[in-house]
């Protein structure tokens, strides 16, 4: 398991999530692109919860091909088109990331590329083999 840091000098964290996550060296890295919620089929469900569940299985998927899991993400940048899928953001990422939580940036952005879509999500994984 990778080292997680969280000081005790500074507020702890809001949600599930660490303030850092050490990579030592040797490491695999894997740099994921953004998901959007968008299913193999290009249906794109009207809930942000439910493109956010989306976004995390296509980092599944992702991530299994690099011989990784959930486990060996190290870091989230989550983008989501407004304040009110705040909570359906973090219910869904919290049934895909468990502990030891990773680092984790959440931003409130205007939009994205197409209307539809509610929530994109990138992940950072790290693996030592």
């Amino acid at each position: 398991m990778l080292p997680r840091h969280t000081p005790p000098q500074i507020h702890p964290p809001f949600a599930n999530y660490a303030h850092a996550v050490e990579i030592p060296p040797g490491a695999r890295l894997l740099v994921c692109s953004g998901q959007l919620g968008i299913a193999a089929d290009a249906a794109i469900p009207v809930d942000a919860g439910a493109q956010t569940a989306l976004c995390f299985e296509n980092i599944g998927v992702v991530l299994r091909a690099a011989g990784m899991d959930f486990g060996d993400i190290v870091r989230i940048n989550a983008y989501v088109a407004g304040r009110e899928f705040l909570k359906p953001y973090m219910e869904a990422r919290d049934r895909f990331v468990t502990s030891p939580a990773p680092a984790s940036t959440l931003m409130i952005v205007t939009g994205f590329a197409r209307e539809d879509f509610k929530v994109e999500v990138e992940v950072l994984a790290a693996k030592v083999d």
